[in-house]
């Protein structure tokens, strides 16, 4: 067998160096530009739906059963109550998504601001100089889906304070930092 021959049936040789693979680089942190509406990430849709969901089905499920056991029957009234269940929990998932969506919030260089609602819309504003505490707060099912809720307490009445739930957890931290050096700051130029 000629050198040729050998070369051909014989794959090349590996080279000696071990090469480690090829990996992304880490993703920045997720940041918000100071000063723009910022929504909440879509992880909190569920949440947001879940409570008026359930809400709305039990309403309108008793709802279905007493008009239908009323005009109907007894077993056309069950099924009228389970009609008016998911018909609660339809309107509940709907108006859920929509205060989802229709919830925002901004900080910048005036205050954190929360903006709410449709029909009636209501926007909070709270001056950096009036913000007296910071709480994070995680439930169970946020702490599921990395959420958090962001309760900023302000000077003034003793029921005083803004929040806002189903933040990105990140974010949230990030707010109550940021906040918090601001509070941190104003102490210091006070002394």
């Amino acid at each position: 067998m000629t050198q040729t021959d050998h070369d051909d049936a014989a794959p090349a040789p590996a080279s000696a160096v071990p090469t480690e693979p090829v990996r992304d680089p880490p993703a920045p942190p997720p940041t918000y530009a100071s000063g723009e509406w910022q929504r909440l990430p879509a992880r909190a849709i569920p949440l947001c739906t879940i409570d008026i969901s359930l809400s709305l089905a039990f309403v309108f499920g008793i709802a279905g059963t007493i008009v239908g056991v009323l005009t109907l029957g007894r077993y056309a009234g069950l099924a009228s109550g389970l009609a008016g269940a998911l018909f609660g929990a339809g309107i509940g998932m709907w108006i859920g998504f929509r205060r989802y969506r229709n919830t925002l919030w901004r900080l910048d260089d005036y205050g954190f601001a929360v903006r709410r609602g449709v029909a009636w819309q209501r926007e909070t504003l709270v001056p950096l100089t009036r913000v007296q505490h910071l709480d994070l707060k995680h439930g169970p099912l946020q702490r599921m889906r990395r959420l958090s809720t962001l309760v900023v307490h302000t000077a003034g009445t003793r029921h005083s304070a803004v929040s806002i739930d189903h933040l990105d957890a990140d974010d949230a931290q990030r707010l109550r930092e940021r906040l918090g050096r601001q509070l941190d700051h104003e102490d210091d130029d006070a002394r």
